[in-house]
């Protein structure tokens, strides 16, 4: 397994790691087929990561993209001390220490880049990965009521967020 920086020409087997992983899990924005395939901006984001103004890693297994975090820096200057994570790590390899290595390197990240606030939310059912989260020192700061709409019932979200 390879914890590494996104590169350019990883656009197309981002996406299509993103749309596997919308099929196996209910814990992501989109459902299955919902994401449409918009290359030129994921593209943009992979840029915007190379730049440094962002940071997006990926896992990969031999050749194929199996999980990411994407860690966007807030623009306005009230908030650029902060950045919002999002993790995503495919369903047979959740549990290998991927999202552990991910936030080993987030923090490391943050630190170089004067971020002190991180922020992410999880779905209240996801027990893992809030479990997960609360390893690395982030608190669950509030509730997102009704949040999301899945399988015809609303979800809550805990907002969590972590200071540096």
């Amino acid at each position: 397994m390879v914890i590494r920086e996104i590169e350019t020409r990883d656009a197309d087997a981002f996406w299509q790691m993103q749309f596997q992983l919308d099929k196996e899990t209910k814990f992501m924005m989109y459902e299955p087929n919902e994401r449409t395939k918009n290359l030129e901006l994921i593209k943009n984001i992979i840029q915007k990561a190379i730049d440094g103004s962002n940071l997006l890693l990926v896992a990969e297994n031999d050749t194929e993209i199996v999980g990411f975090i994407s860690v966007q820096r807030g623009l306005p200057n009230r908030i650029k001390h902060t950045a919002y994570i999002v993790v995503g790590i495919r369903k047979a390899f959740q549990g290998k220490g991927i999202g552990s290595e991910f936030f080993k390197r987030l923090d490391l990240w943050a630190r170089q880049n004067s971020i002190t606030r991180l922020e992410l939310t999880v779905m209240s059912p996801n027990i893992i990965a809030k479990h997960l989260y609360e390893k690395y020192g982030f608190v669950v700061e509030g509730i997102k009521k009704n949040s999301m709409f899945v399988d015809g019932e609303y979800v809550d979200e805990f907002y969590m967020a972590k200071l540096l």
